[in-house]
C-alpha cells in the first residue's frame, strides 16, 4: 500500500494511476509546464494526487496554510503567481472571499458552481505522454514569513526536494515496511518533504489523517499499526490532556516518534516515555528554507542532553555555530547557527535582496537562532535574531500579527512577543499602548483579529502597558518584553490554551 486516507487504499499502481488523472484534469485546465497551482487542502488523498499530477506536468506546486484568512491567503495567491486553485470545499468561504480572477477547482464536496476535482479526475483518461521536469527546475514554492511581516517564497528544485526525501529517510531509518501516520498538516515542509515523500520514496505506506485532534490522533496511531510519526511537541503532549484511556492503547507497533518546533525538557521527556510506553522520541531542528534537514536529537540522548537540538543528524547537512565575526563557536559559548544541506532552497521567489542577506559569503544559510554548544557538541537553542515564536509547532512572526494590531483604533503602540509555555512551546502575547481614553480586552482584540489572521497567531495574552522600552531611533527592546519581572502583570489575559492555538 502506498497512501491510505478517508477509508480508501491506493498501492503504488493506484496511486500512479490517480496521478495520471490528475495531470490530465489540470491539463485540460491549462496547467502547463513552468505553471504553478496553489494547494489549499487538508491533509487529503487529493493534495498527493494533483501535487504528482502537477510534477507530471513540469508544474510548480504552491502548498497553503489551509488556517489561513482571506487577505493572508489572496497575497499568498497573488505573491506566486499561481494560475489554479485547488482548495478543499469546506474552505469555499474563504477562496471565494480572496476576491481573484483564479481558476479554482474544489475537493470534498460541492462548493456551488465550482468544478469538482474528484469528479473530473474520476473521469479522466490518465496521462501517459507527461514531462520529464529538469533536476533544477522549481517543484515547489513553500511559504514562510520574515521579519517584514510578509510571507516568503522559498523555491525548491526537484533535486532539493529529492534529497530531502532521501536525507530524511537516512536519518530515521525509514523502509517498505514502514506505515507513516501524517497527522500535522501536509503543507508544511517536513511532514511534505521529510516524510510523506521519503516513505514513499522507500516503498513504505503514507497513512493521512484529514486534521490533527488528539483523540483521533492516538486512534489512528494504534488502529492502522503505524510505525513511524511526526509531530510538534503538543501532538503528544495534548492527548494527554484530554484522552482518558491512553495506559490501555496499543502503540506496540511504533518504531520512533519524531518532533520538531521546539525541544522537550527532561521532565517532559521522561512523561511522554512514561504515557506512551516508549522511549523511541527523537527531535528534528531544521527550517523550511534548508529542506527542512538539519540537526537531530537521537531517543538515547533525549534525556540526558534535554533542551537540545542535537547535533548533525541528516545525511549532507553540515551545522556550524558561529561568532557574528565568523569566528566559530567553541564549548560554552553562544553563537548563530549556519547550515548547508543537499535541501536547500533556490532562494526566495523575487526576492534577490532577501535572498542575499539569508546567506553568508560561502553560501551558508544563516539561520537566525542564537545557540549554545556544549562540550560534545549538543546545541541549545538561547534566543532568535529573529523575532520569530514558536506555537504548537507553527511559526508567527510578530511584525505581521503587529501590523495587524496597529490597525485597531484603540491602539497607539504594540509589541508582540512569546511567553514561555509547557506545553506549546511559546504563547503569543500582545503587550499594547492604548490611546488615550480608549480600552481594549483580550475577547475585543480577538474579534478584531479573527478575519485578519489565522487563529494560531492570534494573541492569547493581552498585556495594557503604559509605555514600550524603545532605542532613541524607535527600535523595541524586545530582550526587556521578553522579561516578565520589567513589566506589571498582564491586565487581561486568556484563561488556558484547552481551545488550542492552532
Amino acid at each position: 500500500m502506498a497512501l491510505r486516507a478517508e477509508g480508501h487504499d491506493w498501492d503504488y499502481a493506484a496511486l500512479a494511476d490517480a496521478s495520471r488523472r490528475a495531470a490530465s484534469v489540470l491539463q485540460q485546465q491549462g496547467v502547463a509546464a513552468g505553471d504553478r497551482i496553489a494547494l489549499f487542502c487538508y491533509n487529503t488523498p487529493a493534495f498527493v494526487f494533483a501535487l504528482f499530477g502537477a510534477w507530471r506536468l513540469g508544474a510548480t506546486v504552491v502548498p497553503i496554510n489551509h488556517k489561513l484568512q482571506a487577505p493572508e491567503l489572496a497575497y499568498i495567491l497573488r505573491h506566486s503567481g499561481a494560475t489554479l486553485c485547488l482548495f478543499d470545499a469546506a474552505l469555499a468561504e474563504v477562496v471565494t472571499s480572496c476576491g481573484l480572477a483564479i481558476k479554482p477547482l474544489a475537493t470534498g464536496g460541492r462548493a456551488g458552481n465550482i468544478p469538482s476535482f474528484d469528479a473530473l479526475c474520476e473521469a479522466a483518461t490518465p496521462l501517459m505522454d507527461e514531462a520529464a521536469p529538469p533536476a533544477d527546475a522549481i517543484a515547489e514554492i513553500l511559504y514562510t514569513s520574515g521579519t517584514t511581516g510578509k510571507p516568503k517564497g522559498c523555491l525548491h528544485t526537484h533535486h532539493a526536494v529529492l534529497c530531502t526525501a532521501m536525507a530524511a529517510a537516512a536519518a530515521t531509518s525509514l523502509t517498505h515496511a514502514d506505515r507513516t501516520l501524517i497527522a500535522m498538516p501536509i503543507w508544511h515542509s517536513s511532514p511534505l518533504n521529510n516524510w510523506c515523500l521519503g516513505t514513499l520514496l522507500v516503498g513504505g505506506s503514507v497513512v493521512l489523517l484529514r486534521e490533527y485532534a488528539p483523540a483521533a490522533f492516538l486512534q489512528t496511531l494504534q488502529q492502522e499499526r503505524i510505525t513511524f510519526t511526526f509531530g510538534a511537541p503538543i501532538a503528544f503532549l495534548a492527548p494527554l490532556q484530554v484522552v482518558d484511556n491512553i495506559a490501555d492503547m496499543d502503540f506496540s507497533s511504533m518504531r520512533l516518534w519524531a518532533y520538531g518546533g521546539g525541544p522537550l525538557g527532561a521532565d517532559m521527556a521522561r512523561r511522554l516515555a512514561a504515557a506512551y510506553r516508549s522511549d523511541r522520541f527523537m527531535q528534528v531542528y531544521g527550517m523550511t528554507e534548508t529542506g527542512p534537514l538539519g540537526t537531530v536529537l537521537h531517543p538515547e540522548d533525549a534525556v540526558t542532553k534535554a533542551g537540545s537540538i542535537g547535533r548533525c543528524g541528516t545525511p549532507g547537512t553540515v551545522v556550524q555555530l558561529r561568532h557574528s565575526d565568523g569566528r566559530p563557536c567553541q564549548a560554552g559559548e553562544v553563537g548563530e547557527i549556519h547550515l548547508r544541506s543537499p535541501g536547500m532552497m533556490a532562494g526566495y521567489l523575487d526576492d534577490a535582496e532577501a535572498t542575499a542577506n539569508a546567506f553568508d559569503q560561502h553560501g551558508w544559510y544563516r539561520s537566525g537562532d542564537l545557540a549554545r554548544i556544549d562540550e560534545d557538541g549538543f546545541l541549545f537553542i538561547v534566543d532568535r535574531l529573529k523575532d520569530m515564536i514558536v506555537t504548537g509547532g507553527e511559526n508567527v512572526y510578530s511584525k505581521e500579527v503587529e501590523d495587524a494590531i496597529a490597525a485597531h483604533p484603540a491602539v497607539q503602540d504594540v509589541a508582540v512577543i512569546g511567553r514561555p509555555h509547557p506545553e506549546w512551546g511559546e504563547t503569543v502575547t500582545a503587550l499594547l499602548v492604548l490611546r488615550p481614553g480608549q480600552t481594549l480586552d483580550t475577547q475585543g482584540l480577538q474579534d478584531f483579529l479573527a478575519p485578519r489572521l489565522a487563529r494560531y497567531k492570534i494573541p492569547r495574552i493581552v498585556q495594557v502597558c503604559e509605555s514600550l522600552p524603545r532605542t532613541a531611533t524607535g527600535k523595541l527592546l524586545k530582550h526587556l518584553l521578553r522579561n516578565e519581572g520589567t513589566l506589571r502583570a498582564p491586565a487581561t489575559q486568556a484563561a488556558g490554551q484547552a481551545d488550542g492555538q492552532a
